[in-house]
């Protein structure tokens, strides 16, 4: 009986891994789409652009539930994600020398606990310097009107100044593309590892599955890599 709950409570853990995964794959779609306005020039009006979205994404009730969501997701992903790793150690072999994971398994997949508190290091990094000043900070002394006559915190000049300022903000830019490159790995092991834990494994979708796994997880990644750099090194100076 205590082998089955046990058995039972591993198979919800990797359920939930795998939902919850997926949902943030979807977020990071959204929100890709979201700070590719970073990329507009200040004189075609990327200030107001993405100010409103920011006041609209920190405003909209049927957003704030998908936030709650967001935030729920992750932290259960990660929780999750260390029980997981603790009962696949504890589970694992130890001692036998023909016990070599590096022959049958992909770096990513070993590394998976690493590569998550890279990630979950970033978030709250990113969130403090950014999602953290939106809501609590000082940003209340950049207020401006917008063309539509609202009234927003200037989260546009707050991002394009972090990454274009001249003493850190290619050290941010490097820190943020490096925190994409353990992304990009957790993604290429994570992607399809979802897919597979929500039993969908036959051998006519997996070769599908797998290749759609990889172009996400080199594509989304990169495409957030290249915003941080485009402003530092191209983006006209405000």
């Amino acid at each position: 009986m205590a082998k089955s709950a046990l058995l039972k409570s591993s198979l919800a853990k990797k359920y939930w891994m795998a939902f919850t995964g997926l949902f943030l794959c979807l977020f990071l779609v959204g929100h890709l789409f979201g700070n590719l306005q970073l990329l507009i020039p200040v004189s075609e009006g990327a200030r107001d652009q993405f100010n409103e979205y920011a006041l609209f994404m920190t405003t909209n009730p049927a957003v704030k539930v998908l936030s709650y969501l967001t935030y729920f997701s992750i932290i259960f992903h990660a929780i999750d994600g260390i029980a997981l790793t603790i009962n696949n150690r504890k589970a694992r072999p130890q001692g036998y020398v023909s016990f070599k994971p590096s022959t049958n398994t992909m770096w990513s997949s070993r590394n998976m606990g690493i590569l998550g508190t890279v990630i979950l290091a970033f978030i709250v990094v990113h969130m403090t310097m950014f999602w953290g000043e939106m809501k609590f900070g000082g940003l209340d002394e950049t207020i401006y009107t917008t063309a539509n006559g609202e009234e927003v915190k200037d989260l546009y000049t707050l991002t394009i100044k972090t990454f274009q300022d001249a003493e850190f903000g290619l050290l941010w830019a490097i820190a943020y593309g490096v925190a994409m490159l353990a992304i990009a790995f957790h993604l290429s092991h994570g992607f399809s590892s979802g897919f597979q834990s929500l039993g969908i494994n036959h051998p006519k979708y997996n070769v599908f599955i797998k290749k759609i796994g990889m172009a996400f997880a080199i594509l989304i990644p990169l495409a957030f890599a290249v915003i941080p750099f485009y402003i530092h090194f191209v983006l006209e100076k405000i």
